[in-house]
């Protein structure tokens, strides 16, 4: 089988056996995929400093058959990002980012939506080198994670009967439909997460807005509350479980009081 060249991040890494190691790599045509670095554990002359989390890589894969696990020939560091390690606060959420997107990117799918999630992932890393963020940036970061992963929530209209929304009268967020729910689509005891229009019309900007614009967008306490438990609410519902570091994050950057979340 040819060998092919391509673009990475390393998104996480496993032990297996006595001295190889299975890695988890982001790429601009495969989306996500797994590959053997046979002897990496033992010889530093194979990978020198060149497998590790967040390393933007090019790599050299093989595969000895279809259907086999793909074997990682040579990887050339093109970017360690090192200043994502460099803030405790910073670390934590590249960590979350990588995290979700190991768990959440597909392998293999639409070419364009491969590039998209693996540009976002390369963009959001770059950002993250030269800011400071806090709990507003977090919330920010995370529903645009999830906008490039193709799991966008509506924020403008009625996910039922398409409505623009309008009002200032709190609305009901339905997560499992992944949008709004307008006063005349409501059902009488329907379990939703109330937030108001501002809040939902702040998170619409979050997403329009290039990535080094955030900085600008500065929600009041109370919609940045809402939003942040939206937006985990909503992470929560598609992930299916708490990542490992969801904890460090909430130390690093607490979205808000106890609860509020």
């Amino acid at each position: 089988m040819p060998r092919r060249e391509l673009e990475g991040l390393l998104l996480r890494m496993v032990d297996f056996g006595e001295s190889d190691r299975i890695v988890h790599l982001l790429t601009p045509e495969s989306g996500r995929l797994t590959a053997m670095a046979k002897g990496a554990r033992r010889s530093v002359k194979r990978f020198p400093g060149t497998l590790d989390l967040f390393n933007h890589l090019r790599v050299q894969l093989f595969r000895s058959r279809p259907g086999r696990m793909e074997y990682l020939q040579q990887a050339k560091l093109l970017s360690p990002q090192l200043a994502l390690r460099e803030k405790p606060a910073r670390f934590a959420l590249a960590c979350f980012v990588l995290e979700l997107l190991d768990r959440m990117a597909p392998e293999g799918g639409a070419p364009a939506d491969c590039r998209k999630l693996y540009d976002f992932a390369l963009e959001v890393f770059r950002f993250l080198e030269g800011c400071e963020p806090d709990a507003r940036m977090r919330t920010f970061i995370e529903v645009r994670a999830f906008d490039a992963l193709g799991l966008r929530p509506e924020l403008r209209r009625c996910v039922r009967c398409g409505r623009e929304l309008e009002g200032g009268a709190p609305l009901g967020f339905h997560v499992g439909e992944g949008g709004p729910v307008c006063d005349r689509c409501g059902r009488t005891g329907e379990m939703l997460l109330p937030v108001h229009l501002g809040t939902l019309r702040a998170l619409d900007a979050v997403l329009r807005l290039e990535l080094g614009q955030l900085e600008r967008l500065r929600p009041g306490p109370e919609a940045l509350e809402e939003a942040a438990r939206l937006v985990r609410q909503f992470a929560r519902f598609h992930v299916g479980i708490e990542l490992r570091s969801e904890r460090f994050l909430d130390e690093m950057l607490p979205l808000g009081p106890p609860g509020a979340a």
